[in-house]
């Protein structure tokens, strides 16, 4: 009751209504308002301060559960997580919501490949063991579209290879995978996709086998078989995309580089854990 009426005060509402209409003494809110806050009080302030800090720093896509990852992590705020969710429903903040869409148009694959992956996701993979791609959609201007073709390398969770382009083709994919030609591991490499034209061709086939890449694909329809994958890019539409309204290529394209460089070297994932450092 006394922190409303201390809200609206500052707007204009008369503290004498305020308190009749809370059935609260004015001399008891005085009393509160006048007082020295505890130490604890003192604490919550500030972590309210820094929860706004982190929320807005990062646009809004981090949830209580990254944010008392990044308090702990990087600021040293020794937090329970159940404090920050109890503070951000106090401030009526919340992460952006992830909407899935999925898009799949049927082809007639020149090759295909088993799904020798077999969603072995629970396993720690070395760095360049097994790679994900896949290629995704962004609309700008007036109803431009350009698309994006990334490679996740999952054991070490960074993107280690992607382009942006105007044409959704072959050249696209090979542009993309030119980039670690000298990371891939003869034998030893697994590449994982979809059953998309550019990846069924005879020309992908033919880099597959010169590079000696063990290839992987998805049962038809099975999105999940991809699951990763298909996370990142839930993950970026919401977190860079949804957030801002893209005029033309050039920008689309800054912000990309500029949000895969942050979650390959900065962004905050659950697994560095909600456990308060000692």
């Amino acid at each position: 009751e006394y922190q409303t009426i201390k809200r609206l005060g500052k707007q204009g509402f008369k503290i004498i209504y305020l308190c009749e209409s809370l059935e609260v003494s004015r001399a008891g809110y005085y009393k509160w308002l006048n007082r020295k806050p505890t130490k604890s009080e003192k604490r919550l302030r500030h972590l309210i301060q820094l929860i706004q800090r982190v929320y807005h720093k990062h646009k809004g896509i981090y949830g209580y559960r990254r944010i008392t990852i990044y308090l702990n992590h990087f600021l040293n705020a020794k937090v329970n997580h159940k404090c920050v969710y109890r503070l951000m429903r106090l401030l009526e903040i919340k992460a952006v919501i992830r909407r899935k869409r999925y898009n799949y148009k049927p082809h007639s694959p020149q090759h295909v490949a088993e799904n020798v992956l077999d969603r072995a996701f629970d396993v720690d993979y070395e760095p360049m063991q097994v790679l994900l791609t896949d290629i995704t959609e962004f609309k700008y201007g007036n109803n431009s579209k350009a698309y994006l073709s990334a490679i996740l390398d999952y054991g070490a969770n960074k993107i280690v290879a992607y382009k942006l382009s105007d044409r959704n083709n072959n050249a696209l994919v090979n542009d993309t995978i030119n980039q670690i030609n000298d990371l891939i591991l003869p034998g030893e490499t697994l590449l994982h996709s979809d059953r998309g034209f550019q990846y069924t061709s005879n020309d992908f086939k033919k880099y597959v086998e010169k590079h000696q890449i063990i290839q992987s694909m998805s049962r038809v329809g099975r999105c999940i078989d991809n699951g990763p994958m298909e996370n990142f890019w839930g993950i970026i539409k919401v977190e860079m995309y949804r957030l801002t309204t893209y005029e033309t290529f050039e920008e689309l394209e800054n912000d990309v580089k500029q949000y895969i460089e942050f979650y390959n070297t900065k962004r905050v994932t659950l697994k560095m854990g909600l456990s308060i450092p000692a």
